[in-house]
């Protein structure tokens, strides 16, 4: 049709292509990760897993610095094939393996029962919306619990308008958290509750041998667990933004990204990386006062960045934590 081509496509894929090479060759050359088996000894499922994560979020931030939205369904995708892989990883990889390297999430009984009994309650959240008993935050924008794209948090103008974003002011923040808190007791009331029942009708001698514990369950419910956590440490941030300071702290687009990455590196690295986010930012605002500019954009992208550290310096993080505790 001999319409012109934007470099970023070929940027774009030269780096994602680079980073396939970069993490095989750091994972199976330089051996930067323990414990990963051979390539054709259940590596690859490993490799798959990490590749496909990172190319959503190549994806998810090249979207969010444009137009300062995170498509919902990239994070899905990325979510549901850590579902997967977690789940029939213990059947390509040794399952002492795993846990003993954190090659995958995976369940303890503690943890296991608190992610089922939140996925219950995330079930029961989403009836409630289908259903009109629960009203969806930000609802006439379009950024709802369920669907839809993200919303900028922190816009600036020339930024809201090159992205047809609305003005900040449309909305009562701190009800739309309110609506958030309400759609999120179902999952916290659920998931507490499911691990007292458990822990009052299983034995402790047993948990061990109990079906939640079996390797490809544990695995499931580890990347559930994982998912929540991601989700939650975004999620409680952006409520407690809106309470502080009356405007929406971070999009739902954030949460649903930090819940794939959760996912996929387990409920501990991704705190780790919400909190080594924060530091690419301060590089991009330390650049920005050097060269006298003013650009803000969106905190997708600096997630990003701290979940790719985490997982490359997987080992060098989780020796300094046993360091300090």
């Amino acid at each position: 049709c001999k319409a012109p081509v934007s470099p970023r496509y070929f940027i774009i894929e030269l780096l994602t292509g680079l980073m396939f090479l970069g993490v095989f060759m750091m994972y199976f050359s330089a051996d930067m990760r323990a414990g990963v088996p051979d390539v054709l000894k259940g590596g690859w499922l490993f490799y798959l897993l990490h590749i496909i994560l990172l190319s959503a979020f190549i994806a998810a931030s090249a979207i969010d610095l444009e137009l300062w939205i995170i498509p919902l369904g990239i994070c899905w995708f990325a979510t549901i094939a850590a579902f997967v892989v977690s789940t029939v990883g213990a059947y390509a990889v040794d399952p002492a393996a795993i846990r003993e390297y954190a090659l995958f999430p995976t369940a303890s009984f503690l943890t296991g029962s608190l992610a089922a009994g939140a996925a219950v309650g995330l079930v029961i959240s989403n009836v409630l919306l289908m259903t009109g008993l629960l009203k969806r935050s930000y609802e006439e924008q379009g950024s709802d619990l369920l669907g839809g794209e993200d919303r900028p948090a922190q816009a600036d103008n020339e930024a809201s308008t090159e992205a047809d974003v609305p003005p900040e002011g449309d909305f009562n923040h701190r009800l739309e958290a309110c609506r958030e808190i309400v759609f999120l007791l179902p999952i916290i009331i659920c998931s507490v509750g499911a691990y007292l029942i458990l822990f009052q009708i299983v034995p402790m001698e047993t948990q061990k041998s109990f079906p939640i514990q079996h390797p490809a369950i544990a695995g499931l419910l580890g990347s559930i667990w994982g998912y929540f956590v991601g989700c939650g440490v975004v999620w409680a941030i952006r409520i407690f933004g809106a309470f502080a300071f009356g405007k929406e702290a971070m999009g739902l687009g954030d949460v649903h990204l930090m819940g794939a990455a959760g996912a996929v590196v387990g409920p501990v690295m991704v705190v780790i990386a919400f909190f080594v986010a924060p530091f690419f930012g301060l590089a991009w605002a330390g650049s920005q006062m050097f060269f006298k500019k003013v650009r803000q954009i969106p905190y997708g992208p600096f997630l990003s960045l701290g979940v790719f550290v985490v997982m490359i310096f997987h080992d060098f993080v989780m020796s300094r934590i046993a360091y300090l505790f």
